[in-house]
């Protein structure tokens, strides 16, 4: 929203995960798949999952800039965006609610600990994916700033919440990182207050 410049025009409403608030029928009404975020447009529709709000709001204000133009830029840009949300955001989030705290014993009704540090794992090799990639070219998904990168930016500050810090290796990727978090759009996110304590 922020890289459209669309933010002022959405009113946040924040669900308490820890509360279980996205597990209440209430909430399941919304979206099935009990999970954030979600859109709800002024008719009443919901848009539930990042890739389709992306595609909502890239269309609304202006030619696309985030999804791409051209069938080619389209295609690219989705599998990098899919690759970071699989081998990154996916693995960090099932890290998160199978080898910490989580949301806690009311919500984390399963919980497999060795399951979570294999995901963990698995996205510090997605971390070292993207270094290989970004040392070839200035964003995710080529030369321009895409909804890939939003992906990628999103998996690497839940990776920091979680203390799943970037390889000093990774060099690139923590280039690109740092100036991704000079971007107006990464600067003024909502933030939660403290890292998450694995157990």
């Amino acid at each position: 929203m922020a890289e459209k410049n669309l933010r002022s025009q959405v009113e946040f409403v924040l669900v308490d995960l820890y509360k279980g608030e996205h597990k209440k029928p209430e909430f399941l009404a919304k979206n099935y798949s009990g999970t954030l975020p979600v859109l709800e447009l002024d008719d009443g529709t919901f848009i539930g999952e990042c890739t389709a709000i992306t595609e909502y709001l890239d269309a609304l204000n202006g030619p696309p800039t985030l999804t791409g133009r051209t069938p080619r830029e389209k295609a690219v840009i989705h599998m990098m965006s899919k690759r970071a949300e699989l081998e990154l955001l996916d693995a960090i989030s099932v890290y998160f609610h199978h080898a910490t705290p989580g949301l806690g014993p009311h919500v984390e009704i399963y919980q497999n600990p060795e399951w979570g540090f294999r995901q963990r794992d698995k996205a510090l090799r997605g971390m070292h994916y993207f270094d290989g990639i970004l040392k070839g070219q200035p964003f995710v998904a080529g030369d321009a700033f895409t909804m890939a990168d939003i992906t990628l930016i999103g998996g690497l500050i839940f990776a920091g919440l979680v203390k799943v810090p970037v390889p000093m290796e990774c060099e690139a990727l923590l280039a690109w990182y740092a100036r991704m978090q000079e971007r107006p759009s990464v600067k003024n996110r909502i933030t939660m207050s403290e890292p998450i304590e694995a157990s």
